[in-house]
Parts: C-alpha cells; structure tokens; sequence
C-alpha cells in the first residue's frame, strides 16, 4: 500500500485520473463522492491535525494513533483514497499469479468475488468490505463498520468496495447487490496487485 504522506502538516486531497467510469459509476456520483464526500474529511482531517503531534504522520500512522473525529475522517481519507485510485476506464485484467493466490485462499477467483459481494451486500449499514493480505500472505475478507480499515487490525489493504449509501444510490438506489457485481468491470487489477508488498 502507497501510504499518504502531509505536506506542510496537511493531507492533499487525492487526484482521479477519470471524470466518469461509463455506466458503473456515474459522473454525477463522482462529483459528489470524490468532490463533496471525500473532500470533506480531508478538510476535516486537515482541520484537526495542527498541534495533535500527529501533523507530520504517515496517514496509516495517524490512523493507528487517532482515536474519535480524528480517527474517523483519517480512515475515511485511506479508504477512498484507495477505492477511487482502483478504478479505471481501461483496467489491467488480473495476472495468472494473483489469480493463483486467489484459488488458494478462496477456491476459485469466481468464488473469491462471491463471497466478497455477499459480505458486501450483508454489511449492515454503512461501511467497507475489503480484500487484505495477512503478515502470512494469506489473503482474507473483511466487513469494516463507518470508517474503519484493515490497518487497524494489522493486515495490508489490497481492494475495498466502498457500501455507504452515497457512493451507489445516485446511480443503483437500493440495489447494493448489484452496484458490487457491477464495480469488477472497472476494477484495475494491476493497481489492487501492487498493493502486495
């Protein structure tokens, strides 16, 4: 995982390299989960690091350290810096390695996005579900409530799919189920697989 690092003391909001992901997430969804959503809790966060002593952090540090609203907006920063950054217009399909690590952990790669929508779908309320690997290497689903990540449990994040309703409704309403089936066509692979360290 490429860590975010402040500049002066402060988080610089994330880039997208696409105004529009075709008929999987819409440019009006985008213009308000990067441009409002997003920008907020970089805003936020940026508002309460000043004399926090975590002002010069890695952002996963500050994450590890912050605890309330610091907390919060922090792992909402890493959570969609690295939802959006997966994205593409022309996505890298998977490699035959990651494929592999797949059907080892998970029986098959179709398996392995079974599950990961289902625990998608089933999240009650708001929140994440990602793909980490473990300090073993093995690769492991997880559900993350509001603004929590895999950091905190000490794994390292490789793909999430973000379930708050804002980042689907605009575009999906109330079917989760298939905003999450629909969100593999766009999904570059050679981005989650640089992750793996």
């Amino acid at each position: 995982m490429k860590d975010l690092m402040p500049v002066n003391g402060q988080f610089a909001m994330p880039v997208l390299s696409y105004d529009n992901l075709g008929d999987v997430i819409s440019k009006e969804t985008l213009s308000f989960h990067h441009g409002k959503h997003l920008k907020a809790y970089v805003d936020n966060l940026n508002k309460l690091l000043p004399e926090s002593g975590l002002e010069n952090l890695p952002l996963s540090e500050v994450i590890r350290k912050a605890e309330g609203g610091m907390f919060n907006n922090a792992g909402q920063v890493l959570n969609h810096a690295m939802y959006f950054e997966q994205f593409s217009n022309s996505p890298k399909p998977m490699s035959a390695k990651f494929a592999s690590l797949l059907e080892r952990d998970f029986g098959s790669v179709e398996a392995f996005k079974k599950e990961f929508e289902q625990k998608g779908t089933t999240l009650f309320g708001s929140g994440w579900v990602w793909l980490s690997a473990n300090a073993g290497g093995k690769l492991v689903i997880t559900q993350q409530k509001n603004a929590e990540n895999p950091v905190t449990m000490g794994l390292t994040p490789l793909l999430t799919f973000d379930v708050w309703e804002h980042a689907y409704y605009l575009d999906y309403q109330n079917r989760r189920a298939d905003h999450l089936a629909a969100l593999w066509q766009i999904v570059d692979w050679a981005i989650v697989e640089s992750r793996l360290c």
